[in-house]
């Protein structure tokens, strides 16, 4: 038999390698001549470095660079052996950096991003796979922009303050200082998020709230925004507000695009592509995919949903397990998992359902004895 694991981090208590290293223990406890291929998974939000980094055989390098409010901090991101940079916006600028009073995207900034791009750069990385989950801005990615050297200005000549607020000044745009090396790169970005960047279904209307804006804020900045593709075009004139994802992470999709040139695409399916999976699934017998809860929103199309539809292009049966169930699980039947597993073994408390040992033990106990099953009723072998 080859197996082919590809589980999502149990957030919280198993990386996606240990999730993977504990389902291909309990397999081979029943087939121990197995052959069992791991590859990190994750979505491009949280986790996403980590996957890479440990599943290719990257690196982390930590420095110290600008959080939401411009404190000091320091974070990490990976680069792959194909000197490939992997980073997370939300090490820089993400809103669990902040505590919920201090939440205020009027104000907060990508500068830190920015900084992690150019450290990057410098590092001698000339590609880049960027999440942008998880944003604590809604400043349209502008700080990012200063941080790599573009001039973004107000009618004086003078760079434009952080966040939203900012862009109400914003009076032209140019490229005289960036970074030279940034020419040479390319961006790979990892986005789910179809919205605008304006408007009603635009990154102010929708995810500003949850980032601390009241209702007037959002009415503001979603004007900001405006003027901000106005004098975008006059840099980028095929900039376009309306692009699909423009509006993710509080504008940096729009930014990104028409400042970077970089892709928007699945995260899912980016992580496939750089860690080869489909041609390792094109090759096995069986799938093992999962994440820590399994409901309707895996069924829209997240990472364990994305594995299983690339499965079935190759007619290969798919199992899932997770540390729960929750509503619309059901409907991962119909989306390529062929069935699914929770792991809980018995009624316990949170903390110790979280609790690395138990979950890896989980895991493995209950692959154990999915394989049994398969072993008495399957033709695999």
């Amino acid at each position: 038999m080859r197996a082919v694991i590809a589980i999502d981090s149990f957030k919280g208590s198993l990386t996606s390698a240990e999730a993977g290293m504990a389902a291909a223990d309990g397999l081979r406890r029943v087939f121990p001549e197995a052959e069992t291929v791991i590859r990190p998974v994750a979505d491009g939000g949280e986790g996403t470095v980590e996957a890479l980094v440990s599943g290719l055989n990257g690196r982390l390098r930590t420095i110290e660079v600008t959080d939401p409010l411009s404190r000091r901090i320091t974070a990490s991101y990976g680069i792959l052996p194909s000197n490939t940079a992997v980073i997370e916006m939300a090490a820089a600028s993400g809103l669990p950096l902040l505590s919920e009073e201090e939440r205020d995207p009027m104000h907060t900034t990508t500068f830190g991003t920015g900084e992690l791009i150019l450290d990057a750069i410098l590092q001698g990385c000339r590609s880049f796979i960027i999440g942008i989950g998880g944003s604590a801005t809604n400043d349209g990615g502008s700080g990012c922009l200063q941080a790599l050297g573009f001039g973004l200005l107000d009618e004086n000549g003078n760079q434009i303050d952080f966040g939203a607020e900012g862009l109400s000044r914003l009076e032209s745009i140019n490229a005289d200082n960036i970074i030279p090396e940034l020419r040479e790169c390319s961006f790979r970005v990892a986005c789910d998020v179809t919205n605008p960047l304006c408007g009603d279904n635009g990154c102010s209307a929708v995810f500003a709230p949850q980032k601390g804006a009241d209702s007037e804020a959002v009415r503001i900045m979603d004007g900001y925004l405006r003027r901000y593709a106005e004098v975008t075009r006059k840099y980028a004139p095929d900039a376009s507000p309306d692009a699909p994802g423009a509006g993710a992470a509080g504008g940096m999709g729009f930014a990104l695009m028409y400042y970077l040139n970089a892709m928007l695409v699945s995260g899912a399916d980016l992580i496939m592509s750089e860690t080869g999976l489909e041609a390792a699934i094109e090759t096995a017998d069986i799938v093992i995919t999962g994440e820590g809860c399994l409901d309707i929103q895996t069924a829209m199309g997240k990472a364990p949903v994305c594995i299983a539809r690339t499965a079935k292009r190759y007619g290969k049966p798919v199992i899932a397990f997770c540390g729960a169930v929750s509503r619309g699980a059901e409907l991962l039947n119909k989306s390529g998992i062929d069935a699914y597993f929770p792991v809980l073994r018995q009624v316990i408390t949170h903390e110790q359902a979280m609790d690395r040992t138990n979950a890896c033990n989980n895991l493995a106990d209950t692959a154990e004895q999915v394989f049994r099953t398969i072993k008495l009723f399957s033709d695999i072998t």
